[in-house]
């Protein structure tokens, strides 16, 4: 790494070691080598190249052999990779075996080469988030199940509203998980496919033996054999990008609503400490949800690069111009992006600290307000819902205005009290009596969380 042109210092706030190694310049350009090994072992298994051809292309294929700068400096004149990389595997396998080298790249073009070695890439990247979507999952579905009675107010507008519980709200970000990881797991067959259709997506170069080289060369890599060739139809990749996009978007609310529960006038939940961590340059007092920030960041920068992968799907004829190019580096930033806030939002909720009692505080806060609708829907049984909701709303304004409890209001109001009496108000103003279906909906989710742990299980 050259460091005076490596632009990694964020790396380990942004993204993972292991995403970062998948969609390195190494990463690369080993499943570009990769594609060419498989496609020497299939063209000798067909007959089109000699046998002996085949373990000098294979021992050239490691990326580590292959000097980069030069590599990259190369690309810029030739226009892709592809084309600087298949002669240096060229010059490399003749060092070794003249006569291999003629048969490098056989009846491939460059566009092969480098769009099934990023289904390769993309491979090892779905495996990494299958896997750490699961174990998010499981940590959220702990949240939900210990937490599904832990009071705090909901907000709606972000002003307090009735009452909900912390397990419901993790329950509701475990089941846009659960569909997250199914959603990545439904596309694979249409993404993990191979890319091999020679200049123009015929394999004229192969003559008759084309179609069955790609059969042979697609079970030589792993991946799925499409009905033909993909060149200038990008679906399969803007797929991708928008599911990862879908995935961005979530982590976001997650994270914006546990940075708000951190503010310090709410300081109901708080990010894990550590030496180092969420630290200020001049405030010492400061602790920032710093993993928030990067799952934040990324819910912002994610959906512009999504909007350049469904751009770059309109290609001309059977190989764009340009819009293959914008790809190279948007979708790796995709995958990358998502990653590091995936596996930020992890560290943060298997650390979460709870303070259960400054939520029921801040509930109580209000002197009673947000049970306002449970008495309304009790007295509206009696005087319709419409006069029961003029008769609270005037009995919350005064609650504020004299800074009482709401309950010692309605308790001075005959209106009410001929209707409701003193042990049903009490009943109808605790927090605990207003939780509707809570129980019922965190079960759910919690059941489905172990049905797909279950039917997922590698």
């Amino acid at each position: 790494m050259n460091p005076h042109t490596s632009r990694r210092c964020h790396d380990p706030l942004f993204t993972t070691p292991a995403l970062r190694a998948i969609f390195s310049d190494h990463g690369r350009l080993q499943g570009m080598l990769d594609f060419e090994a498989a496609l020497a072992r299939a063209g000798a298994a067909c007959g089109v190249i000699p046998a002996s051809a085949v373990p000098a292309i294979e021992a050239a294929c490691d990326a580590s052999r292959y000097d980069v700068e030069m590599l990259a400096a190369e690309a810029a004149l030739a226009g892709n990779l592809a084309i600087p990389l298949v002669k240096q595997l060229t010059a490399c396998v003749g060092a070794a075996d003249v006569q291999a080298a003629r048969w490098v790249h056989w009846g491939a073009t460059s566009q092969d080469a480098m769009d099934s070695g990023l289904v390769l890439q993309l491979r090892a990247a779905l495996d990494g988030f299958d896997t750490g979507l699961a174990a998010f999952a499981d940590v959220l579905a702990t949240l939900a199940a210990t937490q599904r009675a832990t009071l705090l107010a909901g907000r709606t507008w972000l002003q307090h509203a009735p009452p909900v519980t912390l397990g419901l709200k993790a329950a509701g970000w475990l089941d846009a998980v659960l569909r997250h990881r199914e959603r990545l797991r439904e596309l694979r067959p249409r993404v993990l496919v191979l890319q091999f259709g020679g200049a123009v997506g015929t394999l004229a170069a192969l003559g008759e033996a084309g179609p069955a080289i790609a059969v042979q060369l697609a079970a030589e890599l792993g991946l799925a054999l499409p009905a033909l060739p993909w060149h200038g139809a990008r679906d399969r990749l803007a797929e991708v990008a928008t599911s990862l996009g879908l995935l961005s978007g979530t982590l976001g609310k997650i994270a914006r609503d546990l940075s708000l529960l951190m503010q310090t006038d709410t300081a109901e939940a708080f990010e894990p400490a550590g030496a180092g961590r969420g630290g200020s340059s001049t405030m010492p007092h400061k602790r920032n949800p710093v993993g928030c920030a990067v799952a934040l960041a990324a819910a912002v920068r994610v959906p512009n690069l999504v909007a350049t992968m469904l751009a770059a799907m309109v290609q001309e004829h059977e190989r764009g111009l340009g819009g293959w190019h914008a790809e190279w580096e948007t979708l790796p930033e995709i995958a990358t992006l998502a990653g590091g806030a995936l596996a930020q939002l992890h560290a943060v909720l298997a650390g979460l600290e709870i303070d259960a009692a400054r939520m029921r505080a801040n509930l109580d806060a209000t002197y009673g307000l947000t049970l306002a609708e449970a008495v309304m829907m009790a007295l509206g049984e009696r005087i319709g819902r419409l006069d029961a909701h003029h008769l609270i709303g005037s009995a919350c304004r005064s609650a504020l205005a004299g800074q009482r409890p709401l309950r010692a209001v309605l308790g001075e109001m005959p209106a009410v009290t001929e209707h409701l009496a003193p042990a049903e108000l009490d009943r109808l103003l605790d927090p605990a009596a207003y939780l509707g279906a809570t129980g019922v909906f965190v079960e759910r989710v919690l059941s489905a969380h172990a049905r797909a742990a279950a039917a997922m299980r590698p």
